[in-house]
């Protein structure tokens, strides 16, 4: 039956892409590529989640942010001391400390990447062999890999020379991507919350589903003449290392702040929303219920079981409305409740920045850039979260085939 839904799931991602697809009549145009990058989902879902080799990968990889999370916890301790104890002596885990904290420190290791130009050159390589399978042009094909690394903000900086230069639908494939993926300061916080596994698969089949989810729902070509290359623009050029090295840790501080920031304003609204809604003599829904009913009928059809698929709407309008921390938060209380497959699914939807919070980090930035190119975007904002939202959904369908 797995199979069966799944081709189902992906038959409904497909549909819900194409009613909103910019140009209807060209939307499989590409169906070539469609068909390789979902056979290169495939055979990375498997090797990851179904082989030794894709195991020992994943373990290595945990086993590697799990030792950042130790050296992130050794600075913690000199700063914060007597807060990471109880009473007992007994460490305590404070998600402030445990889980965003170490993104400073994440952040501070891809600035040491990206002085010693690593980062810049795994990035390039990625995107010409992106260029080389997804049909799309090296812009686009460069920030799929850059959206890997970099933060919402920053993948834009490294192409504020290219970025005054494009039209409306090629700024809406390189917000989509920017939305769709994580930076890899978040991967170790990720790891707190969800399975390892789970968040490199996510990570990998988002790289592929976002241009799947484009080909439909933003169909266009390139002249050569417009096919740019992303050499130019290096925002980390002529600094020196403690330069480079100092602003990546700021970064981090500054994510790490915002979050938590984002994270009581959102649990004390949800609280606040909730408790209004039940103050409604006769009504016996909370606000997240409701939500979780609207989504309901999708998760149904991406392949969730019906007793589930209501706190899995819940847990996917939340991402949606408020960020995935929020949501990742709400699975841990209630993940024992779900079967493994529902797990993995919804632990792969939540990772990725697709909600309407993105919306206001990407517009401000590319504002900054290029005001008109931030106007353009904004016009799109909905559309955007919408695609953008597609893409988690397809990697989540995509796992359904491979967890029972």
């Amino acid at each position: 039956m797995n199979i069966v839904w799944g081709i189902i799931g992906i038959a409904v991602t497909f549909f819900l892409a194409w009613i909103a697809s910019s140009d209807k009549k060209l939307a499989f145009k590409k169906w070539k590529q469609i068909l390789l990058l979902l056979a290169l989902q495939f055979a990375f879902a498997f090797l990851i989640l179904s082989t030794g080799g894709g195991r020992k990968v994943v373990d290595g990889l945990a086993f590697g942010f799990g030792k950042l999370l130790e050296y992130a916890g050794v600075g913690t301790s000199f700063v914060f001391g007597p807060l990471l104890v109880d009473a007992n002596g007994e460490g305590q885990f404070v998600f402030f400390f445990n889980v965003l904290i170490p993104i400073i420190v994440v952040s501070a290791l891809i600035g040491i990447l990206q002085y010693f130009k690593i980062l810049p050159a795994i990035i390039h390589g990625l995107g010409w062999i992106l260029s080389k399978i997804t049909g799309m042009p090296f812009i686009e094909s460069y920030n799929g890999a850059a959206s890997m690394f970099l933060g919402q903000s920053e993948v834009f900086v490294s192409l504020k020379n290219q970025v005054p230069l494009l039209g409306e639908q090629r700024l809406y494939t390189l917000a989509a991507q920017a939305m769709s993926s994580i930076s890899l300061s978040m991967v170790a916080a990720y790891m707190t919350l969800l399975q390892p596994e789970y968040v490199i698969t996510a990570i990998v089949l988002n790289l592929f589903s976002v241009y799947i989810i484009i080909h439909i729902i933003n169909p266009y070509d390139v002249p050569e003449e417009e096919n740019y290359t992303a050499s130019e623009s290096n925002p980390d050029q002529g600094k020196s290392f403690f330069q480079i090295l100092s602003d990546y840790i700021l970064q981090g501080a500054l994510i790490a702040v915002i979050v938590a920031a984002m994270l009581i304003a959102f649990n004390a609204l949800i609280a606040i929303l909730n408790n209004l809604f039940l103050a409604i003599p006769g009504l016996v829904f909370t606000f997240q219920d409701i939500l979780g009913y609207i989504l309901m009928p999708l998760a149904v059809l991406i392949g969730v079981p019906v007793a589930e698929a209501h706190e899995v709407g819940i847990l996917m309008a939340t991402k949606l409305v408020t960020n995935e921390f929020v949501a990742m938060e709400n699975l841990q209380a209630i993940k024992d409740t779900f079967g493994p497959r529902t797990q993995a699914m919804v632990s792969v939807f939540l990772v990725s920045f697709a909600n309407f919070g993105s919306i206001g980090i990407i517009v401000g930035t590319v504002k900054g850039i290029h005001a008109k190119s931030g106007d353009l975007i904004a016009k799109f904002g909905l559309k955007l979260v919408y695609g953008a939202s597609l893409v988690s959904v397809l990697s989540a369908v995509i796992v359904g085939f491979f967890v029972r």
